[in-house]
């Protein structure tokens, strides 16, 4: 269990490519057993200025904000043992790369 996962999911409205992108963060927290409220929704035609201080370009957008170091997969977000590789989170009985 990551007691301190804390992802940010950036989309685009309510299109199927969001709810993919959704579907598979949520796949990710229960994948890694991490506590429901490990991730958040940020629609960036609700909210544009979370995506402007973030510098998002491209939607859908995952963001690993913990453990550090930050990390982020932008695009397609359905191969989820890719997603948890390149976010560093592809075995959870190591630390991320770079933290101790």
């Amino acid at each position: 269990m990551i007691n301190d996962l804390a992802l940010r999911l950036f989309v685009t409205g309510q299109t199927s490519r969001a709810e993919r992108a959704i579907q598979t963060a949520t796949a990710i927290c229960v994948r890694l057993d991490a506590d429901a409220s490990c991730l958040e929704i940020i629609d960036i035609l609700e909210q544009p200025q979370a995506a402007e201080q973030e510098h998002i370009l491209a939607t859908p957008t995952l963001v690993r904000e913990s453990p550090l170091p930050r990390r982020r997969v932008v695009g397609d977000l359905s191969r989820l043992d890719e997603v948890l590789a390149i976010l560093g989170l592809d075995s959870p009985a190591t630390p991320a790369h770079g933290s101790e």
